[in-house]
């Protein structure tokens, strides 16, 4: 199973970044015959496509690897840190952007070629088209975040190259000379936006931030089935590249040997694996009516009670 993964994950790599560089020939190409700035915003962008695909595809390999003696948590923050590179190129790209954008508006210049645009940014859309529905693909069977993010991305180029179209056709066949660098502070703009919604989720997997809200209540529900179980508490969960973890306290009675508690325990552990693949659970258990941190919510909050309490 893990090899099939890794094997689709880099699939989808490699495929984003041969339409990069296609792509890249063909806008480097548009932009001598346009001197459009839209269309060299859209250049900066394929540009960095082909960078962060390249950050994609060493990210997915390394965090395919297996835990090792270093890394005994896994390599799953590989792809993180691939999209925190990402989004220092985004930046800087979008800052010579703006800064060329800018330019324009106040020296004035025209673009050319409307034509050679047009016909490259409709193959960029057609290229895109196709590669985005294998990674969708890809990330149906494989669950990938680096994939996501990158297809997500992608999807993104199909407004930048509709936005190419529409300011060449502004600016040379309606006369409105200022469209193109309008459009390119546009896609400068929308570059930054993606950056920073990139970095928020990287930041949220290195800073191992929480499950999301919908997803800590499935597994505190699943958990509950297990009558024998009482007051779950210190609850904690992470995610890491395509791997999940959690970890939480339980009650159980003072007098069970130590045996029949591994019984419980392993039992409860095989049935959230079986709801939540690719989760790594830790739980440690306390002699019914323990308190570990007395007046610590943080640590003490039942979440059992909590649910009730929600329903």
């Amino acid at each position: 199973m893990n090899d099939t993964r890794a094997a689709l994950t880099k699939s989808a790599a490699m495929a984003s970044i041969a339409v990069a560089l296609l792509l890249g020939t063909l806008k480097i190409w548009a932009v001598w015959q346009t001197s459009s700035t839209a269309m060299l915003g859209s250049l900066a962008d394929t540009a960095l496509d082909f960078v962060a695909s390249l950050a994609v595809l060493v990210a997915v390999i390394v965090a395919a690897q297996p835990p090792d003696d270093n890394h005994r948590f896994g390599h799953g923050k590989a792809e993180s840190l691939a999209a925190m590179f990402q989004v220092i190129l985004i930046v800087l790209s979008a800052s010579a952007l703006s800064f060329r954008a800018v330019l324009h508006l106040i020296e004035g210049g025209e673009t050319q070629a409307a034509e050679a645009g047009i016909g490259v940014s409709v193959i960029a859309i057609i290229a895109t088209l196709a590669l985005v529905a294998w990674q969708r693909h890809v990330v149906k069977r494989t669950n990938s975040i680096a994939i996501t993010t990158d297809s997500v991305h992608y999807q993104s180029d199909l407004l930048l190259n509709l936005a190419v179209i529409a300011a060449l056709v502004l600016d040379q066949y309606l006369g409105w000379q200022k469209a193109d660098p309008l459009f390119g502070l546009g896609i400068a703009a929308w570059l930054l936006w993606n950056a920073w919604q990139a970095s928020s989720e990287a930041i949220d997997h290195l800073m191992d931030h929480e499950w999301p809200e919908d997803q800590r209540r499935a597994f505190v529900e699943r958990a509950a089935r297990h009558p024998e179980l009482a007051k779950m508490h210190d609850l904690r969960t992470r995610t890491s590249g395509t791997h999940d973890f959690a970890q939480f306290h339980v009650d159980l009675p003072a007098d069970m040997t130590v045996a029949e508690a591994h019984d419980v325990i392993e039992r409860v552990e095989a049935d959230l694996c079986e709801a939540f693949p690719n989760t790594e659970i830790l739980i440690h258990i306390d002699p019914e009516g323990h308190v570990d941190e007395p007046g610590n919510t943080l640590v003490e909050a039942d979440e059992f009670k909590k649910l009730k309490d929600a329903e």
